[in-house]
């Protein structure tokens, strides 16, 4: 959880590997999990750095939604803070996309 708000699109990159870790799952690294992985050490270690943020105005949260996951940026005088991102549960995946928004 604490690296998700460091890398653009988290939820999507990991997805792979967080299958792995679901019990009904045979543990199987493939070869789109080793892709995954090393996109996510890249990511990790590579521009574009957060900024912290100055003072209280200019804040602006972008968001969207698709039938996987959520993911939101925080943004201040058009740089970025932190990005969030999550995969769907179950349940949420019949709403419909408005209602993720939100």
């Amino acid at each position: 959880g604490y690296c998700l708000r460091f890398v653009e699109g988290f939820s999507s990159i990991v997805s792979p590997l967080t299958t792995l870790t679901q019990k009904k799952e045979e543990f199987v690294w493939s070869e789109a999990c080793e892709k995954r992985f090393q996109e996510l050490k890249d990511k990790l270690t590579s521009a574009p750095v957060l900024t912290l943020s100055y003072g209280t105005d200019g804040f602006v949260v972008y968001c969207d939604a698709s039938r996987v996951g959520l993911g939101c940026v925080l943004m201040q005088h058009s740089k970025v803070i932190p990005y969030a991102s999550r995969q769907l549960k179950v349940h949420e995946m019949n709403y419909p996309p408005h209602d993720l928004k939100l």
